[in-house]
């Protein structure tokens, strides 16, 4: 249920908008305005400002953090954190999906959900947070709210693709292994449906994973699967 709570959002990133519609244009997803017909301007061109501050941010801190790596690594580091999984596990960090304004129709599909508009809707609220605030706001909010990504990301432990990922570990602990991703079950209508699958090693269950797509609940079954490996 979308209760379009500003303080209580605010409240959840830990800052207080100076001017209130640049959170609300960061809010706003395009199929708002094309089903109300509203003078809501939507958060794209805001996800076009946050998107370069946000590179920029990420790049200049994990440059401190990694000294001595090549700009290969630089770049690869940089590609794992600043990438739609990292934005949507920030997003959900702070619900964010609860507090947009979205169309009917978007949401009847799952869109509060959906990784691409949460990911989009992420880069809005930075690009926000400049407009409203400056670097300084941005960038502090940027690092407090990426830490744990940041720091898996330059300690080699976060992969951009946990199946590829499980999938090399385990041949290198034998050569003959069978890895399939079996879905246990099903929840929910068919427009937010929540799928639960197990990650199987010759048919032994090693890693389960929930998420919103098969997709989804695929990677964390991988993911957890590393964790235990």
């Amino acid at each position: 249920m979308n209760t379009n709570n500003f303080s209580e959002f605010e409240n959840r990133i830990g800052h207080k908008f100076n001017e209130i519609f640049y959170l609300e244009r960061a809010l706003t997803h395009s199929s708002y305005n094309k089903e109300k017909n509203t003078k809501h301007q939507d958060n794209e061109r805001l996800e076009f400002l946050g998107d370069a501050f946000l590179d920029a941010i990420i790049s200049a801190e994990i440059f401190t953090k990694m000294k001595g790596v090549t700009e290969g690594k630089l770049t690869k580091t940089r590609a794992l954190i600043v990438c739609e999984s990292s934005l949507v596990r920030v997003a959900n960090k702070y619900d964010l999906g609860n507090y947009m304004y979205m169309g009917h129709g978007e949401e009847s599909t799952g869109g509060r959900h959906k990784d691409s508009i949460l990911a989009d809707a992420m880069e809005a609220i930075i690009g926000a947070l400049y407009l409203d605030a400056g670097y300084e706001v941005t960038k502090n909010f940027v690092v407090n709210s990426f830490k744990d990504i940041i720091r898996e990301a330059v300690d080699g432990k976060l992969f951009s693709d946990y199946k590829s990922e499980v999938q090399e570990v385990l041949q290198k602990k034998a050569k003959n292994i069978s890895i399939t991703y079996e879905t246990e079950r099903e929840e929910g209508p068919a427009h937010d449906k929540t799928f639960f699958v197990n990650l199987r090693c010759n048919g032994k269950v090693m890693g389960s994973g929930i998420g919103k797509s098969k997709k989804e609940a695929e990677q964390k079954a991988a993911k957890a699967t590393l964790e235990k490996l």
